[in-house]
């Protein structure tokens, strides 16, 4: 069976070499153009493409999905199978209707959960418990396809959206395999989604990777975790940047109530903060323009004390 590949980022490169090493002839990628990334803004291909011209495969980079001569290059193919994972854009509805198979997607959420760009950060921040990865066929509208197959994955309360990430990539490159050959053999099921239970997983913006110290340790935790390790949930000490990469609700209890922010203690592993509800004690932070570091260290090479707040602005010790 001809299949083309439509991927950009390192979501979808374990599904890439499972496809390359099973029985289905992998014509070619398409990926997002060359973008510059980074502080010195340096032009960088997308993984996906990295990975397909190492084994010789053809790649295309369309800038828009209806260019006339993409479009005419796909045809031109015959493709049995177009299959899509994370890639970003929408199919023009003649791609669509192209392959005599149909299209398909790779999704890192248990659909109709967390339809949309972000389903790993949003059912980490939202404290998630279980997600998992779904394989359906495409339709015009966003990951609202007839599901083919899906599997479950747990959220342990150690998962940051990297961790998760990388499992979910792994299991969805096996479920995605699975499907294709249903899908060749004619014995794929497709299950029409509940449009009614659907929930939504929108792109990051960036007011969201802003700690608020009046939200729960509980919420805080999950938001640290779930921006790991991008873009980095962050608040502010003396006006600068303060990126939180590792942190857990504390158990201790202090007897005098703190405004939320107040770092209460500091010991070899954590600092403790005040928060809305309970004691968000952090172990791993990045000041701005430095290395990450522990802590610990961050306290004492910038001389952090009981009593030090964060989130304020420079000047503001009210």
């Amino acid at each position: 069976m001809r299949l083309i590949f439509m991927c950009t980022p390192d979501f979808a490169l374990p599904s890439l070499e499972m496809l390359r090493q099973s029985r289905h002839c992998l014509e070619a990628v398409v990926t997002r153009p060359d973008r510059p990334r980074g502080r010195g803004k340096k032009v960088l291909s997308p993984p996906a493409k990295e990975w397909a011209l190492r084994h010789g495969i053809q790649v295309f980079q369309p800038g828009h999905m209806k260019d006339e001569a993409f479009v005419h290059s796909i045809k031109k193919i015959k493709p049995d199978l177009i299959v899509t994972a994370a890639y970003g854009c929408f199919l023009p509805l003649e791609l669509l209707q192209l392959p005599p198979l149909g299209c398909i997607n790779l999704h890192a959420s248990l659909l109709p959960a967390y339809r949309g760009a972000a389903p790993i950060h949003r059912a980490i921040m939202d404290g998630a418990t279980k997600t998992g990865v779904s394989i359906i066929m495409m339709s015009p509208e966003m990951d609202a396809g007839d599901i083919i197959l899906q599997q479950s994955e747990p959220i342990y309360e150690w998962d940051t959206a990297g961790s998760l990430h990388d499992r979910l990539a792994q299991k969805g490159a096996a479920l995605l395999v699975e499907a294709i050959e249903r899908l060749a053999e004619g014995s794929a099921v497709l299950t029409p989604q509940d449009h009614g239970a659907a929930t939504y997983a929108p792109p990051l913006g960036p007011e969201e990777e802003i700690i608020d110290w009046n939200r729960s340790a509980a919420e805080l935790h999950n938001q640290v975790r779930g921006m790991n390790p991008w873009p980095g949930a962050y608040t502010t000490f003396d006006g600068k940047r303060l990126k939180l990469w590792r942190s857990r609700p504390a158990d201790i209890k202090i007897d005098a109530p703190s405004a939320p922010g107040t770092v209460l203690e500091i010991d070899r592993d954590s600092m403790f903060i005040a928060t809305g509800a309970g004691i968000l004690a952090v172990q791993e932070v990045q000041p701005q323009g430095r290395r990450s570091m522990a802590a610990a260290d961050f306290c004492r090479g910038y001389r952090i004390v009981p009593g030090a707040v964060l989130g304020q602005e420079a000047g503001d010790r009210s």
